[in-house]
């Protein structure tokens, strides 16, 4: 006989329980090694070795170290992907970064590798594939962290990916063709000297930006014998980050724009006037319009910097990941779920503040229904050295629980809501539309 979808519900949520030692394993071993994107070989390996365990087939090596595991449903009326993102960031100064690298889960990637172990669990040991009219397909997916802009240049010129994100790579190279939405969480502050009553909210938001790699070439001279034959490039550094500052005042504050700028390369020696001096621009806003607008004012800044002084300016732009779009219509099933988790108190449709980051998951969303959720368990900010895993049993447990949960809606009872979800949704770009007109990238 077959079971409701509250008894699936349950059997899902029972069998994270038990595997509950191994799922917090996972998450705990990936954080204590830290790999950056297009690096994740031994976070992958890891998933691997959990799908093994588990007798799941899977695709690996896509996109240099995604993993793609489907599992069949009786029926395959629709198909929801399920992300996970391996990689991490860099934070020198966190207790746990990696000595070399400076890499460090201080964002809770780790949770959502370790939570889609759990939703393996889950609907692997208990029958409730067969029982679903739809597949399901988790992916474990790379660098995810807009970061190290030179290296994934590198990348790109030597063909091994086309962008600079992993879910960007994914939708390039047609991993989600077949996917008709994709549900996944992301870890946030809720506890210690940060706590918040509201421990999951159903909502995505997330600016979208264009990174920008700026080189100022100048003329070599003596600093001390003769600094008036150079040109210094680095003054053209310095002077381009005032030029940026100069700048905010004209940032319409409803864009929720921001623009960050470091020096990656400030010269050679102190002893000769700086010829060869590198910038790494991120520029973000929450709709496409603005970031374009912004990113041709910051152009222009650059530009006067380095004409400020004669160096030459070379400035080379990256797309970026898309602005959020919010699917209320899936938000409410993930809500409902993070309501029986949490209560109706500490659950939430809205974001707690409008952030300024940015994630690749907005580019899913750009093509299909999708929804990121936050979940609650973390102390501390991200990114930064004072992020810790304060309650366990919520970002490696909870978190997979409201996942699964929100899948099983989904796709129990003949896909019924899955199939209103993609019915009522309107995506604002199909496949072709997005890579042409985000990525510049026109398919054959």
């Amino acid at each position: 006989m077959a079971r409701s979808k509250e008894e699936l519900k349950k059997a899902a949520m029972d069998a994270i329980d038990e595997y509950r030692q191994e799922i917090i394993a996972l998450g705990e071993s990936i954080y204590g090694e830290p790999e950056l994107g297009f690096k994740e070989f031994k976070t992958s390996a890891k998933f691997q070795n959990a799908l093994d365990r588990l007798g799941i087939p899977y695709e690996n090596r896509i996109a240099i170290t995604g993993v793609v595991a489907p599992l069949k449903g009786r029926e395959s009326k629709i198909r929801v992907a399920v992300m996970g993102e391996l990689d991490s960031v860099i934070s020198t100064e966190h207790p746990s970064a990696d000595p070399v690298t400076g890499a460090a889960h201080c964002c809770g990637h780790n949770c959502q590798i370790a939570g889609l172990a759990g939703i393996a669990y889950a609907l692997t040991k208990t029958g409730i594939m067969e029982e679903l009219s739809g597949d399901v397909v988790l992916m474990a997916v790379p660098a995810e962290e807009g970061i190290e802009v030179g290296y994934h240049k590198k990348l790109k010129e030597e063909g091994k990916i086309s962008y600079f994100g992993g879910k960007q790579e994914f939708i390039k190279l047609g991993v989600l063709d077949d996917i008709d939405m994709m549900v996944m969480q992301h870890s946030y502050p809720s506890e210690g000297e940060t706590f918040w009553e509201i421990k999951g909210e159903a909502c995505t938001f997330g600016n979208g930006f264009i990174s920008k790699e700026v080189q100022y070439i100048g003329r070599e001279a003596g600093a001390a014998d003769c600094p008036e034959q150079g040109i210094n490039a680095l003054d053209a550094g310095i002077t381009a980050i005032s030029a940026i500052n100069a700048l905010r005042q004209t940032f319409p504050p409803q864009d929720n724009i921001r623009v960050h700028a470091i020096i990656t390369k400030g010269g050679g020696t102190g002893e000769r006037i700086p010829t060869d001096v590198r910038l790494e621009c991120f520029v973000k806003a929450a709709n496409k319009e603005a970031v374009f607008a912004t990113s041709e004012k910051v152009s222009r800044a650059l530009k006067a910097a380095g004409d400020s002084v004669g160096a030459e300016t070379v400035i080379t732009d990256f797309p970026g990941y898309m602005p959020s779009v919010e699917y209320p219509e899936l938000a409410e099933v993930m809500y409902q779920n993070l309501v029986e988790l949490f209560g109706e108190e500490h659950a939430s449709r809205a974001p707690k503040v409008r952030g300024g980051g940015s994630s690749d998951q907005a580019d899913v969303q750009a093509i299909m229904p999708a929804i990121q959720a936050h979940i609650g368990g973390v102390s501390g900010l991200l990114h930064t050295k004072n992020y810790r895993i304060a309650d366990k049993e919520m970002v490696y447990i909870s978190a997979a629980k409201a996942v699964v949960m929100t899948v099983i809606d989904l796709l129990a009872d003949g896909a019924q809501t899955g199939i209103w979800v993609k019915k009522v949704s309107r995506p604002p770009y199909t496949k072709e539309q997005y890579l042409e007109e985000w990525l510049h990238d026109k398919e054959e």
